[in-house]
């Protein structure tokens, strides 16, 4: 399994946000700028992110981008689903997945269906809330 960039930037983004929610709504010109992040990939991005219910946008004056809800809420498995669709670690695993023929002999499955476990409950058992609580000495190299 690997993580897309897409991916990766969308927690340094949120973890942006949720370091800068007394502000208020967040222009991503701002976000893009402390991230190194092009203002053009981070608003597909963010697309993505207003679509999950994620984020939320005002424009105008003021406007900008926000969390929905408090960084607590998030866990990094819900953004990196949202984000990547799947963290399945073989596609007879990714939900909606048509059943596997060899399903029935397969030597295999146990061990995938087991990674797969791992995984989904390594990454929803940290939220964005415990990101920021980390050594604050390093630049969200995700």
């Amino acid at each position: 399994m690997m993580i897309s960039t897409k991916g990766r930037y969308a927690l340094r983004v949120l973890i942006d946000m949720a370091e800068h929610q007394t502000d208020g709504y967040i222009p991503l010109k701002e976000i893009a700028k402390r991230q190194d992040i092009s203002e053009k990939y981070l608003e597909s991005i963010v697309k993505s992110l207003v679509k999950g219910g994620v984020v939320e946008g005002m424009r105008g004056k003021g406007g900008g981008y926000r969390l929905c809800k408090s960084p607590d809420q998030f866990t990094t498995g819900q953004i990196l689903r949202l984000m990547e669709g799947s963290l399945a670690p073989v596609a007879c695993l990714e939900a909606g997945s048509s059943p596997c023929d060899r399903a029935g002999e397969c030597r295999t499955l146990s061990l995938w269906a087991g990674l797969n476990d791992v995984i989904n409950k390594y990454l929803d058992q940290y939220t964005l809330a415990d990101l920021l609580r980390e050594d604050g000495d390093y630049d969200y190299v995700i």
